[in-house]
C-alpha cells in the first residue's frame, strides 16, 4: 500500500533547527511534486514550500522564506524540510504531500508535532 512516513518533529528552542523527512512507502517520489504544509492550534492548513515534479522550481510562502528548504535523496525515496531559525509561531503540526497531478496518486504524509518554545 502506497503511504508517505513522517518523522523528525519534536520540541525544539527559539533558533534552532529539525529536520523533516518524508519517506514513500511502496512507490517512489521521482515525478512527484512534493509540497509541505502546516497547521497551527486553531488555524487553518497552511502550504509552505513546494518543489515541482522534476525538483527545477520551487517556492517558499514568505513566513519562511531564507530559513526553511527543501531537498531529496538521490534515489527519491525520501523528501526532507531542513528547518533553521526557528520561531515559536513555526509551532504546528507538519504534513508533506506528493502530487502526481493525476487523480488518485495525491498522498499525505501523518503529520508530525513541531513545537518551538524555550
Amino acid at each position: 500500500q502506497e503511504k508517505l512516513v513522517e518523522s523528525g518533529g519534536g520540541l525544539v528552542q527559539p533558533g534552532g533547527s529539525l529536520r523533516l523527512s518524508c519517506a514513500a512507502s511502496g512507490f517512489s517520489l521521482d515525478h512527484y511534486s512534493i509540497g509541505w504544509f502546516r497547521q497551527a492550534p486553531g488555524k487553518g492548513r497552511e502550504g509552505i514550500s513546494c518543489v515541482n515534479n522534476n525538483g527545477r522550481h520551487s517556492w517558499h510562502a514568505n513566513s519562511v522564506k531564507g530559513r526553511f528548504s527543501t531537498s531529496s535523496d538521490p534515489a527519491k525515496t525520501t523528501a526532507y524540510l531542513q528547518m533553521n531559525s526557528l520561531k515559536p509561531e513555526d509551532t504546528a503540526v507538519y504534513y508533506c504531500n506528493a502530487d502526481f497531478g493525476v487523480a488518485g496518486y495525491d498522498y499525505w504524509g501523518q503529520g508530525t508535532q513541531v513545537t518551538v518554545s524555550s
